[in-house]
C-alpha cells in the first residue's frame, strides 16, 4: 500500500491477492476501460479506494450475476449517467426552492400595494379547492332537437 496526498493506493499484486483474481484480469479491465488506476512516474499501476469500489462492482456483476464485460460497461455507464442526472435533478430542486422562496417575498411586496389586500396563501386556497371541497352541478346538459 502506498500513500499519496493522504489517500491510500494499492499496487496491482496487492489488489489481485485481496480479490483473488489474476493481475492479467485487472489489466484486462483497464484495457476495456472499466478501471482507470493512476500511475507512478515509473508507470506502476496504483489503485485507489474508489478503484477498489469499482472493482467490487465489476466482480459482483461478473461473478454473482454472470454479466459479461460488455454488459458491465453498459451498466457502469448507465449508473454514471443516473448519478449525473440525479445531481442535476437535485440542483434543479434547489433552484426551484430558491425561486419559490423569492417569489413568495415578491408576491407579499406586490400584495402590500394591491387594491384588495390578500395573502399568497389565500390566493392558493382560492384557486385550488382542498380535498374536502364539494362540487355542485350548476346546469343541466342542453338537449338537441331532432327537427332542426
Amino acid at each position: 500500500m502506498t500513500k499519496r496526498q493522504g489517500k491510500a493506493y494499492f499496487m496491482i499484486s496487492a489488489v489481485a491477492q485481496r480479490y483473488n483474481i489474476h493481475p492479467q484480469t485487472l489489466r484486462l479491465y483497464e484495457r476495456e476501460g472499466l478501471l482507470k488506476p493512476s500511475r507512478t512516474e515509473g508507470n506502476t499501476r496504483l489503485y485507489s479506494e474508489e478503484d477498489l469500489e469499482q472493482l467490487e462492482t465489476i466482480l459482483a456483476l461478473t461473478r454473482d450475476l454472470g454479466v459479461n464485460l460488455a454488459g458491465v460497461e453498459i451498466i457502469l455507464n448507465m449508473r454514471r449517467k443516473m448519478e449525473q442526472m440525479q445531481g442535476e435533478v437535485n440542483e434543479f430542486m434547489e433552484y426551484v426552492k430558491r425561486e419559490l422562496a423569492r417569489g413568495i417575498d415578491d408576491w407579499e411586496q406586490r400584495l402590500g400595494t394591491a387594491l384588495v389586500k390578500a395573502s399568497p396563501t389565500d390566493l392558493v386556497r382560492a384557486s385550488h379547492p382542498g380535498p374536502d371541497a364539494t362540487v355542485t352541478k350548476t346546469s343541466e346538459p342542453v338537449k338537441k332537437s331532432r327537427g332542426a
